[in-house]
């Protein structure tokens, strides 16, 4: 890994509607920066809108916020697979990621150690998005490859401009829904092919050269996770370190590996309206001494990032404010 113990990072969202205001506050208060997903300032920033730019039969509705795919007798499906062959690179425009296109334009005359990238990840993407039935796209086989091939491309496309500004580049691939897989709206999820559609984003990150992240706030299967092959796990340590540390067993082999650890320490839920530094500094204290028991305290340091635990999107600019002189506080704590 490319980054001193207790580096801190954001996950991506935050309240701002302006790109130039949002990465100010990125540039001033993280170490490693990330370009800023702004939902409030379009619906097109939103997690599942923002990478859906170059889908086949694509329907998005600004006005309902809802965006959809449904097949008609066009040939976009003819069209997209001709353009998207494999190694393809689709491009996100700045009508879905103003704070993408802002970053890399202040960022380009810099020199940063790393800087960080994202991409909604496949399940989620999948599980959202619905054809004109009302069917997740993901039980659509086409429906739910051309998806996978899309964020593939557009991985691929981000990785080649983030490169242009330094070498070390993290993707984190956001997968919120993955808390629900197992559940019985999702009962026809296969675990194969849960492990296969990350396996596909993450080998394209490696191969790209980049280093993947899978970020989950939630509960979640994450002896699955560490089988997709990626290099680190961003987790929410704050409301669901007991659920993560059940896998202590493969987080050690994990970090054994050579994997590396995003703790989501500071709330970005209601928890953060009572939380204090205190109750913030001895909650990541107490949740390392408690992996510590099943892996050595320093392959846990050395091999740990910091971040908010989940984006900032959903909080206010206040909020957010407090958000980070708390993570900012830790990381010199821990230090």
């Amino acid at each position: 890994m490319f980054f001193t113990p207790f580096t801190t990072t954001g996950i991506g969202s935050l309240p701002h509607r302006d790109p130039e205001e949002a990465l100010e506050f990125v540039l001033r208060c993280f170490d490693i920066p990330f370009w800023p997903q702004l939902p409030r300032m379009s619906f097109k920033e939103s997690m599942v809108a923002q990478f859906s730019e170059g889908m086949p039969f694509l329907r998005l509705d600004n006005e309902r916020e809802t965006v959809s795919v449904i097949r008609d007798q066009s040939d976009e499906l003819e069209r997209f697979y001709e353009g998207c062959t494999e190694g393809a690179r689709i491009a996100i425009s700045s009508e879905f990621a103003a704070g993408l296109h802002c970053f890399l334009k202040k960022l380009k005359a810099s020199s940063p150690l790393a800087i960080k990238g994202h991409i909604t990840g496949p399940l989620t993407f999948t599980l959202s998005l619905r054809d004109g039935s009302g069917k997740y796209i993901y039980f659509d086989e086409e429906l739910r490859e051309i998806a996978l091939m899309t964020l593939k491309a557009k991985t691929l496309w981000q990785i080649d401009l983030l490169k242009q500004i330094t070498g070390n580049v993290l993707i984190f691939i956001d997968e919120p829904v993955f808390t629900a897989i197992g559940s019985t709206a999702f009962m026809g999820v296969d675990g194969n092919e849960v492990v296969r559609l990350l396996r596909e984003i993450t080998g394209v990150i490696r191969e790209a050269g980049a280093i993947s992240c899978i970020h989950c706030c939630g509960k979640a299967d994450w002896k699955a996770v560490i089988a997709s092959n990626v290099d680190m796990l961003s987790f929410d340590s704050f409301d669901y370190f007991e659920t993560f540390n059940l896998y202590a067993s493969d987080i050690k082999e994990f970090l054994l590996q050579g994997g590396g650890l995003a703790w989501g320490i500071v709330p970005t839920s209601d928890s953060l309206l009572k939380a204090t530094y205190d109750d913030v500094f001895h909650r990541l204290h107490s949740n390392i001494m408690n992996l510590s028991k099943t892996i050595d305290k320093e392959l846990i340091s050395t091999r740990s990032l910091l971040t908010p635990s989940c984006g900032l999107g959903s909080r206010t600019i206040d909020e957010a404010i407090k958000v980070v002189q708390i993570l900012m506080r830790l990381r010199e704590d821990m230090t």
